[in-house]
């Protein structure tokens, strides 16, 4: 077997500490996994989790960039796979209820913003990456409508802020009532898309 360089070597315990971090954040809570548990369980030292973080903030946002890239490469793959908009909005149907409120995902979330509220850096991070899902959101509605060869009821920036804030809110409300439906959000879609319901 082909010895690794060191850049190839560095990304795959980068990868590694990311997977293990992201397990325990989501299993345990991001206030009770700490850089040490982080290192003992992916079988690194703590140095390991320095020379790629520089703390467990950066860390964390690292995880929470992977599980949000995939949950954008689902929600995508969800609403360009079928053909017929009424099977794509079935499709984003279903994954809006099986993804929307995700308990430990939600909790992440929501205990690292009200961590990171006292710190600029992160909170600028944040901010960033929350900026780079609606301008992503935005092109996708944008796309759909093409496709459908109508316009949207209302700025694409501004429809993927509403969609992308109501998704938060019915996540936030799914921590404590999983029943809560995330159907409002389809009825939403199709506003924005000036579809009848």
């Amino acid at each position: 077997m082909a010895r690794l360089s060191r850049v190839e070597s560095q990304e795959r315990t980068r990868e590694r500490l990311v997977a293990t971090a992201r397990e325990l954040f989501l299993r345990d809570g991001y206030g009770a996994t700490s850089l040490s548990d982080v290192a003992e369980t992916a079988g690194y030292s703590k140095g390991a989790v320095y020379s790629n973080f520089r703390g467990k903030d950066h860390l964390c946002l690292a995880v929470l960039d992977d599980i949000r890239a995939e949950q954008l490469a689902l929600l995508t793959e969800s609403v360009m796979r079928d053909t017929r908009i009424e099977d794509r909005l079935a499709t984003f149907t279903a994954w809006a209820e099986a993804h929307i409120g995700d308990e430990a995902w939600t909790t992440l979330e929501v205990e690292f913003l009200t961590r990171a509220r006292h710190d600029d850096e992160i909170r600028h991070e944040i901010t960033a990456r929350v900026a780079a899902i609606r301008e992503a959101l935005a092109q996708l509605l944008e796309a759909l409508a093409q496709e459908l060869g109508a316009s949207l009821a209302m700025p694409a920036d501004q429809a993927a802020m509403t969609l992308l804030s109501l998704g938060i809110g019915i996540g936030v409300q799914r921590i404590a009532d999983p029943t809560v439906p995330t159907a409002v959000l389809t009825d939403t879609l199709r506003l924005v898309l000036r579809m009848s319901p």
